[in-house]
């Protein structure tokens, strides 16, 4: 994969009504018509360009999904106030009543409970299965099933998705292939690997001050625009559309993202390895231990590395409570959900994030109460953080006081 996701959002270029560097923001939630057709073919969806609410959309969403369909390589964006309202969207909008989804049974606890409890009221179900073995997304497949979705790094577990393997699947079986890319963009583009559907909660990496919450779906113009319908559209009817402030807020937060995508993933790397080396079980797409890690260079941008979260298991939810409180203690990062800060941020997603799966799917998953996730920052020296985690850890013999660094 070349540098296209990061040239193609370079070369985008606004300019403010009054030829600010930044487009103006649209601070307004109804827009006027000089003629009484033009409203008229507007609530049709005949114009393009043309404003009436904004829910349906505004200029400020519209500069931000332009931006995004340019950052995944797709046709057009939406931009929603939410990971989660871009999520039910599309799986609203592509599924009725009666209908089936094949989905990686190691997603974010909100997809999960999403789909497993929500959607029963719909009368659509669910099969969650082992998204890296190829036999068991093909041996669920149904007649009515609907869609394909994933993660192309799970949450928590960080599984990589083969997305050219499920791909071939979903264009054999004419249905679409849905993946959330929330963990890994730039480093992954998933459209460009065959994928119809790609989501993002903007609230992590891309907008990376943690200070918002915010989502998109980038896919075709057609789907696109069938989720802004107003007769028909999930996107307009379910009232997700993201507000004006924030979608310019976003927009310039992503034009670093390059330059933050490559710090996070050039520091969990060095933390991964070192913290491997010392015997502690640590799962980091980079390292060559993880069972995806051959498919992940495959798929993957490497000027953009391996993305910036990885997971420790300290055996028990005690001892990694204890360890995220003695981190936070010494001013190491946040006790905190999300991800894609500036500063680490730590969570036990077994008893958190995750905590919508039953505890005996996660122990099938294999999510132990150990687990602790780490959202790497933008630490300028790494080495000292990871002296400073590795005294936390000897003193609460996690690691032997011997072999820590004094």
């Amino acid at each position: 994969m070349s540098q296209k996701a990061a040239n193609d959002l370079q070369d985008l270029q606004y300019f403010g009504e009054y030829g600010g560097v930044n487009p103006s923001i649209s601070d307004s939630s109804t827009y006027t018509f000089l003629s009484a057709k033009t409203m008229f073919d507007t609530f049709e969806g005949n114009t393009e360009g043309c404003y009436l609410y904004s829910r349906h959309s505004s200029p400020s969403n519209l500069y931000l999904g332009e931006a995004l369909a340019a950052l995944e390589g797709t046709e057009s964006a939406n931009v929603t106030a939410s990971g989660m309202g871009a999520i039910t969207a599309v799986i609203l909008q592509l599924c009725n009543a009666g209908d089936h989804i094949i989905s990686s049974r190691t997603i974010y606890g909100g997809t999960y409970a999403f789909m497993k409890n929500f959607l029963k009221k719909f009368n659509i179900e669910t099969s969650f299965v082992d998204i890296t073995d190829m036999e068991a997304v093909k041996n669920a497949i149904t007649p009515n099933t609907k869609m394909i979705y994933c993660e192309s790094v799970s949450n928590p577990l960080l599984e990589v998705a083969d997305i050219t393997a499920l791909a071939k699947i979903t264009l054999k079986n004419k249905m679409p292939l849905v993946v959330d890319n929330t963990f890994s963009p730039l480093t992954i583009r998933p459209a460009s690997l065959g994928a119809d559907i790609v989501i993002h909660s903007l609230t992590k990496f891309i907008n990376g001050t943690s200070d918002c919450v915010a989502g998109v779906v980038c896919g075709t113009a057609e789907f696109c625009l069938s989720l802004k319908d107003v007769n028909n559209g999930a996107g307009m009817l379910l009232g997700s559309t993201l507000d004006s402030q924030r979608a310019a807020s976003i927009l310039k937060n992503i034009r670093t993202l390059h330059i933050r995508i490559q710090k996070h993933s050039e520091n969990t790397l060095i933390l991964a390895e070192k913290f491997e080396a010392d015997g502690l079980r640590v799962v980091y797409p980079g390292l060559p231990s993880h069972p995806g890690h051959l498919i992940m260079k495959g798929q993957m941008n490497p000027q953009y590395g391996f993305g910036g979260l990885m997971t420790i298991d300290v055996g028990t939810l005690e001892r990694a409570n204890a360890l995220m409180e003695l981190m936070q203690e010494n001013k190491l990062g946040y006790l905190a959900v999300s991800l894609g800060f500036y500063k680490t941020l730590f969570s036990a997603p077994g008893s958190s994030t995750s905590s919508e799966i039953p505890e005996e799917e996660q122990k099938e998953m294999g999510l132990g109460d150990g687990l602790i996730r780490f959202s790497i920052g933008l630490d300028n020296d790494i080495q000292r953080t990871y002296e400073q985690m590795k005294e936390c850890m000897a003193q609460l013999g996690i690691l032997e006081t011997r072999t820590a660094v004094r």
